[in-house]
């Protein structure tokens, strides 16, 4: 019953914020409990982190605020004893933060160290990507964190109702491929062989944050791409061994890609015009972006597409 949407520009920036925020909000009859964003920004020589330290329905209560703050000047002690050149912490709610840094060192380590903080959730890393997700439609968190005002080249979002698991962030999409920078996803379906993949990838090092299987996805493509192989490879490997009913949607620095399984029973709607690219659940959220009534197209069963900027 989710809903899903990604966008990217291929002749430069754009409101990407405001435009994922329309394309959501035209959904929100397909989950209302929590929205995500994953969005791209200029890439610098700073390290952008997204981190939370409190669940937005804990973060209130005696002595929270207090616990809240010791804990944030832990994690900005913390950046300064692994080596990091603290440029800002912003907070926009109280329990949610965006810090930019200089930084050179394995970003591993640096998410692990953080998240020994307690409460403390990094949900994104990289040069350009910020993953900001809450509780609530797209209206709702788009004020929130000023997501209007977001300018960058590409992004995806999701609205989901809880179905199977609770109302929090931990279960909120889009996922960062921890602890790979820059990579993202956003999911419609099920893995049915989640539990085997995720053994594996724990056996190779990496572990997960959540419980839901659209995590699996994010790492999965990435630890392929660390091999060397590009993102639409990556992809058509995931189509023969991930197995379920599933539409998935990853992102990177520069790409963003579409995927579906044999069935194609998953809904997904394509968009494509000489600037921009833009795909979504149902086709209401691609009129909300651009505005007009348009052609769209299913893609078909076992297909991956990519695009870049």
């Amino acid at each position: 019953m989710c809903g899903i949407a990604g966008v990217i520009h291929r002749d430069g920036s754009a409101d990407i914020g405001a435009e994922l925020t329309a394309m959501l909000q035209s959904m929100k009859h397909r989950g209302p409990d929590s929205t995500g964003y994953a969005v791209y920004g200029p890439a610098d020589d700073l390290v952008v982190i997204r981190f939370v330290l409190a669940e937005p329905n804990k973060s209130a209560g005696f002595g929270m605020a207090e616990r809240l703050e010791r804990n944030r000047a832990e994690v900005e002690s913390r950046l300064a004893k692994i080596g990091a050149e603290v440029a800002a912490v912003t907070g926009e709610t109280g329990y949610a933060f965006r810090a930019t840094i200089r930084y050179g060192g394995d970003l591993k380590a640096l998410a692990d160290y953080l998240e020994d903080v307690p409460g403390c959730e990094v949900l994104s890393l990289g040069s350009s990507l910020e993953i900001i997700k809450d509780l609530g439609d797209a209206a709702t968190v788009s004020d929130q964190y000023n997501l209007g005002s977001f300018r960058g080249t590409h992004g995806i979002g999701h609205v989901r109702m809880a179905t199977e698991s609770q109302v929090d962030l931990a279960s909120a999409h889009p996922y960062w491929a921890y602890p790979f920078a820059d990579v993202a996803v956003v999911h419609n379906g099920q893995l049915t062989n989640y539990h085997q993949w995720r053994r594996r990838l724990e056996q190779h090092g990496h572990r997960f944050q959540s419980e839901c299987d659209s995590e699996i996805i994010a790492v999965y493509l990435a630890e392929y791409m660390s091999r060397g192989l590009s993102l639409e490879t990556s992809m058509k490997h995931s189509l023969d061994e991930l197995d379920g009913v599933f539409t998935y949607v990853c992102v990177t620095g520069n790409q963003m890609g579409i995927a579906k399984d044999e069935m194609a029973a998953k809904p997904l709607v394509l968009f494509e015009s000489e600037p921009l690219v833009a795909v979504a659940t149902e086709e209401v959220a691609i009129r909300a972006l651009v505005h007009r009534e348009v052609e769209t197209r299913d893609p078909y069963e076992r297909e991956v597409l990519v695009w870049q900027v």
